[in-house]
């Protein structure tokens, strides 16, 4: 990567031919040299740098959108509206409030960085390696809230209309849907409404893997469970798209569960793709 500072010589010289800076100080330089000295070529390198500059605008437009979480009355507005949705809209069915404490607080301030991109995130917890680009993993015993979590956040995200926003599902959902359709189309690629070859992916959450594998109308769960992963994972490098999950298991059963269908270990070398956080404590039901 090229922490160089971009030189503001090539803001002023493009600026002589009209030209607006990209940012990217090596493409920039090509597109002054192409400038200058009027070659044939220049055409396609000015047509080029235009779609170089509406990309810049996209990303710059996206950006200015996002909540700045590093700012502490931001992040404690966004905080309290967190609280707001999960008593009045998540938990207010069940006539509950939500109860932070101490196995909860850290990871309700890395999620809500994390959901905002807020590059804080990756400092809640030392030493652990989070990271922004990474999916979520929660871990954590019956009842202590791993679920309740992920659907606080999925109705704060569509409420704030947040890019990350996902789908809060189960594995009970994903085997109906399959034994509908025989595929996982939706959970997956979601190309059955698309054209040609394009797909629309969406953010997802997939709730309680590896304690649900049964035989369900003759099909194996777990193994449904397992194409799932593949293909999130492909989709993840791919398209950025994510595929959250929560589990009651731990790294070991973790391993052992999903080296079973597959002896290559590829499905658990690629929870290094996650953040896979502990969530401590009693069961909260």
């Amino acid at each position: 990567m090229n922490n160089k500072p971009y030189p503001k010589t090539l803001v002023t010289e493009l600026a002589k031919f009209g030209k607006r800076p990209t940012g990217d100080a090596e493409w920039d330089a090509c597109i002054l040299q192409a400038c200058r000295n009027n070659r044939k070529s220049a055409p396609t390198w000015l047509s080029l740098h235009d779609a170089a500059l509406r990309f810049r605008e996209e990303a710059e437009k996206v950006r200015k959108q996002a909540y700045n979480l590093a700012d502490p009355d931001v992040y404690s507005a966004h905080s309290a509206f967190v609280m707001h949705i999960a008593n009045n809209i998540v938990l207010a069915p069940q006539r509950r409030k939500f109860i932070v404490d101490d196995n909860n607080r850290d990871v309700l301030r890395f999620l809500l960085y994390y959901f905002n991109n807020c590059p804080l995130a990756e400092e809640v917890f030392p030493g652990r390696g989070y990271k922004l680009h990474k999916s979520i993993l929660i871990q954590g015993g019956v009842g202590v809230g791993k679920t309740l979590l992920m659907q606080i956040f999925s109705e704060y995200l569509q409420r704030t209309n947040n890019p990350r926003f996902f789908w809060n599902l189960s594995v009970t959902q994903m085997v109906n849907y399959y034994t509908i359709h025989n595929n996982l189309d939706r959970f997956t690629y979601n190309e059955e409404e698309c054209r040609g070859f394009k797909c629309n992916p969406q953010n997802v959450c997939l709730n309680d893997i590896g304690i649900q594998d049964r035989t369900f109308f003759g099909m194996d769960t777990g193994l449904l469970t397992d194409e799932f992963l593949h293909a999130r994972n492909e989709i993840w490098t791919q398209y950025g798209k994510f595929a959250h999950l929560t589990t009651n298991l731990g790294n070991n059963e973790l391993q052992k569960r999903f080296k079973r269908n597959d002896g290559f270990g590829r499905l658990v070398d690629r929870f290094k793709t996650y953040n896979v956080i502990p969530l401590m404590g009693k069961s909260r039901r």
